[in-house]
C-alpha cells in the first residue's frame, strides 16, 4: 500500500517547490508590472512573492524555523536602518519616502522591510554557496548591486525622494555605501541564524539569478523609455555575483 501511495513528501522538497512555485509566480507578476501603463500596483505583489520565494528556497536547507527566523531578523535590520535613514540621513543619505507605498510605520512602508528580508536571504545565497567569512562580504555586495536597479526604478515610480540628488540617475554615492554597511548587517546576522558554512543549496541563488535577469531585461527593452546605463551596470554587478556562487555551487 505504502508504495502505491509513493514517496512521502519530505520538508526539503517542500520548500523547494514552494520556493519554485512563488518564484514563477513573481516572474509573472513582474512581466505583467513592465507591460503596465500603471506598475505601482504590482509592487507590493512582486516583494510579497520574493518574499516567500525566499523564505520556501532557505527552508529546504536549513528547516522552516530557521528560514522564518532569518528572513524576520532580515526584515527587522531593514526596517531599522531605513527608520534611522528617514529621520536622521544616516546610513544612506538624507531621503524621504512619499505616500505612494502603504502601510507605512514611522514612515518607512512595510513592503521595503519585506524586500530587505526576502532580498536578503538571495544575496545570502550567493554568500554561503562561496562560503566562509568570504562568503559574508560577497553576499553584502551582491545585495548592494541589487540597489544598482532598484534605486533607479523606485524613482522613476516616485517612492521616494531624496534631498540632494546624486551622480547616477539621481543617487548619491552615500546610497551605496549604506546599502553595503546595511547589508554586511544583515548577511552577518542571517549567518549566525542559519549556522556557519551551512549549505544552502541552489534554490536561492536561483531566485538572485532571476532577478537579476529580469531587472536587466526590463531596463534594456521594458520599461519605457528604456535605459541602457543601468540594464549594463546593475546586469554586469549583479550577473558577476550570480556567476561567482554558481561557479563555487557546481565546483562543488
Amino acid at each position: 500500500m505504502d508504495a502505491l501511495r509513493g514517496a512521502p513528501v519530505t520538508r526539503p522538497a517542500l520548500g523547494q517547490a514552494l520556493g519554485s512555485m512563488f518564484l514563477c509566480a513573481m516572474v509573472v507578476a513582474q512581466v505583467m508590472s513592465g507591460l503596465s501603463d500603471d506598475p505601482l500596483p504590482f509592487t507590493g505583489v512582486v516583494v510579497a512573492l520574493l518574499a516567500v520565494s525566499a523564505v520556501g528556497f532557505a527552508a529546504a536547507p536549513l528547516g522552516w524555523p530557521r528560514a522564518v527566523a532569518a528572513f524576520g531578523a532580515a526584515v527587522a535590520v531593514g526596517y531599522l536602518a531605513e527608520l534611522v535613514g528617514v529621520h536622521t540621513g544616516f546610513p544612506f543619505g538624507a531621503y524621504h519616502y512619499t505616500g505612494a507605498l502603504w502601510p507605512q510605520v514611522g514612515g518607512v512602508p512595510l513592503v521595503v522591510a519585506l524586500a530587505w528580508g526576502g532580498m536578503g536571504l538571495a544575496a545570502y545565497g550567493i554568500g554561503a554557496a562561496v562560503g566562509g567569512r568570504a562568503g559574508v562580504v560577497v553576499g553584502a555586495l551582491a545585495l548592494t548591486a541589487w540597489d544598482l536597479f532598484l534605486d533607479p526604478q523606485m524613482l522613476r515610480l516616485g517612492l521616494w525622494v531624496w534631498a540632494e540628488p546624486g551622480p547616477y540617475r539621481g543617487v548619491p554615492m552615500s546610497n551605496l555605501a549604506g546599502w553595503l554597511l546595511v547589508s554586511l548587517l544583515v548577511m552577518v546576522v542571517v549567518r549566525r541564524i542559519a549556522g556557519r558554512d551551512r549549505p544552502v543549496g541552489a534554490g536561492l541563488p536561483a531566485l538572485y539569478t532571476t532577478m537579476a535577469a529580469m531587472e536587466t531585461l526590463g531596463f534594456a527593452a521594458v520599461f519605457q523609455p528604456p535605459d541602457p546605463l543601468v540594464a549594463a551596470v546593475g546586469g554586469v554587478a549583479m550577473g558577476t555575483f550570480a556567476a561567482l556562487g554558481w561557479r563555487r555551487l557546481w565546483l562543488r
